[in-house]
């Protein structure tokens, strides 16, 4: 079966939105108290939910909730716009558009966030579904994101996922959680993941350039042994 529908993710894939999680992060913890993160620690977080990631550069658990709710009040109205887009992602997706593909958004990234970031990029238009994160617990990982993304496409549980749809991130969440529906994930090497993050996660192929996406995204990949 052919490849009908790519899932993409967002931050570090499509746009470069490091300097406004940065700041606001590096807010957030000055207003709270804690050591203010360095750009390398702000850097590995980015990706998967905050709540995740934040433990692992300072924040207790018993002050996840208010540093985050403290990063969201300056991110959602200054730091999502701190942000660009990849050189060369509008040509990735008219190229992939014009191979016949489907496009939707799959990001961790809250769906209160990621959806004005699309539409300031002015790309919303191009995706069938905007599949991100809820604010709450009910949808929080990149393998619930997926599944509310396939659901919303009409394709989840089709048993041909794996020649069906594939996904393209920069991190290994994106990886495991395609993994998690039996989707195969390239791995894009200018975001916020290491080649060996990705890699190691099992990213099917690796791509250098959203040019690289585009040639890639049509090719068999198997996830495991025929």
């Amino acid at each position: 079966m052919p490849r009908t529908h790519v899932l993409l993710d967002l931050d570090g894939t499509l746009s470069h939105s490091e300097p406004g999680i940065l700041r606001s992060l590096q807010w957030a913890f000055e207003q709270e108290g804690f050591p203010v993160p360095t750009e390398a620690e702000v850097r590995s977080v980015i990706g998967p939910p905050l709540e995740i990631g934040l433990p692992s550069i300072g924040v207790p658990d018993d002050a996840l909730e208010r540093v985050i709710n403290t990063y969201r009040s300056r991110y959602e109205t200054t730091g999502a716009f701190e942000n660009t887009m990849y050189d060369g992602i509008l040509e990735m997706l008219d190229s992939m558009s014009a191979q016949g593909l489907s496009l939707s958004i799959a990001t961790a990234k809250p769906e209160k966030t990621a959806h004005p970031i699309l539409d300031y990029f002015d790309i919303a238009h191009r995706f069938e579904v905007r599949a991100g994160a809820t604010m709450t617990s009910e949808r929080r990982t990149k393998a619930q994101v997926i599944a509310y993304a396939l659901d919303g496409l009409g394709i989840y549980g089709h048993p041909d996922l794996e020649e069906m749809v594939i996904m393209v991130g920069d991190r290994d969440h994106d990886v495991v959680g395609a993994m998690h529906h039996g989707i195969p994930c390239i791995g894009v090497t200018w975001g916020y993941g290491s080649i060996e993050e990705l890699l190691g996660s099992g990213a099917v192929a690796l791509a250098d350039t959203p040019a690289e996406v585009a040639e890639l995204v049509a090719q068999p990949y198997r996830l495991r042994s025929s």
